[in-house]
């Protein structure tokens, strides 16, 4: 197998496995900037506990979960591993794609920076987000084309022999897939705030399964290439790395939609418990101003006098009919 500027092959061994970790200068950038992220965000952890507020350690764990599969990404063995085996390469791109970002959407980092940061760099943050380059970039339809688009255009182009000839392409080409799905999972998530674009539970159930039968194609074309992808892989790791991310990025997909439906369970029977205290209220002023009526019209008092019964709406004489049905307790006839 011909080697690759800056990358030779490796072979598979429990010692590469546990100890070949990346130190060139890419990879150790990744390791401050994923140490500096992690140090940003317990520190505004600790900084909303000593304001009284706790943070969810649900959270706390998501996030620094993605940070870690950020760095076994592009620093641990995994990253050495695919210079000579395109499973490898999979892992390293399921990790980037459906594995980092949303555990550091589930981690909601610009909801614990709006609430810990100064009121200067929530301006700064509040100009970010509405900017009109941002705006455009992070529109669900565009960017869902883009995330499963990458795929095909990576995986069954020549692009990818290319890249893994030029490492400083191929760390600018994995810097992009992770930022492009960071698009992606955020609004799918959605547990941070999100202007101009954000999505109801529905909507991101159809883009999660919308992209299942794309996925599943670029898994079915892989396994049948009759050449390898690249000239560092052999045919069989081709098709074994396309078995694997079709099984993979499918059962991430599954995953991903059952907090979405946790969620949209949760939010409707929070709908439905403010919608019966709303109907309790109207309902209990309804009879005492019943009740009222009745008093002041049985001691002979005028109505215009005692003041008469409050207009009832059609919409809220309706909930009370359909309360009492439900054995809520009768309404006193009028």
């Amino acid at each position: 197998m011909p080697g690759m500027s800056g990358m030779p092959p490796v072979r598979f061994s429990l010692a590469v496995l546990l100890t070949d970790w990346q130190h060139s200068a890419f990879p150790l950038l990744v390791v401050a900037a994923v140490l500096a992220a992690g140090y940003w965000y317990l520190r505004a952890d600790w900084l909303l506990a000593q304001r009284g507020r706790r943070w969810s350690a649900k959270r706390r764990a998501a996030f620094l979960g993605g940070l870690v599969a950020i760095d076994l990404a592009l620093q641990s063995p995994i990253a050495s591993l695919t210079a000579s085996y395109f499973t490898a390469h999979v892992v390293q791109h399921l990790l980037l794609m459906v594995v980092a970002p949303p555990l550091l959407a589930l981690g909601a980092p610009m909801t614990l920076l709006l609430q810990t940061s100064s009121r200067r760099v929530k301006r700064l943050a509040h100009r970010f987000l509405t900017c009109w380059p941002f705006v455009a970039i992070s529109h669900p339809v565009p960017v869902w084309f883009l995330y499963y688009g990458a795929m095909f255009a990576f995986f069954l182009t020549p692009l990818i022999g290319f890249a893994m000839q030029h490492m400083a392409v191929m760390d600018l080409i994995n810097v992009g897939f992770l930022l492009g799905a960071t698009l992606f999972w955020w609004p799918v998530i959605g547990l941070d705030p999100i202007p101009h674009w954000s999505m109801g539970y529905g909507a991101r159930l159809v883009v999660l399964a919308l992209g299942v039968p794309v996925e599943a194609f670029l898994g079915i074309a892989l396994l049948g290439e009759s050449k390898a992808v690249a000239p560092m892989y052999t045919l069989a790791g081709t098709r074994a790395g396309g078995g694997v991310l079709w099984a993979f990025s499918e059962l991430f997909a599954v995953v991903a939609m059952v907090p979405i439906v946790v969620q949209w369970m949760r939010s409707e029977d929070r709908r439905a418990a403010r919608d019966d205290v709303r109907l309790d209220a109207e309902e209990a002023a309804y009879l005492a101003a019943a009740e009222a009526y009745r008093a002041a019209s049985a001691s002979g008092v005028l109505a215009a006098e005692a003041g008469s019964l409050p207009v009832i709406d059609a919409d809220t004489r309706g909930a009370a009919e359909a309360a009492r049905a439900a054995g809520r307790g009768a309404l006193p006839g009028v």
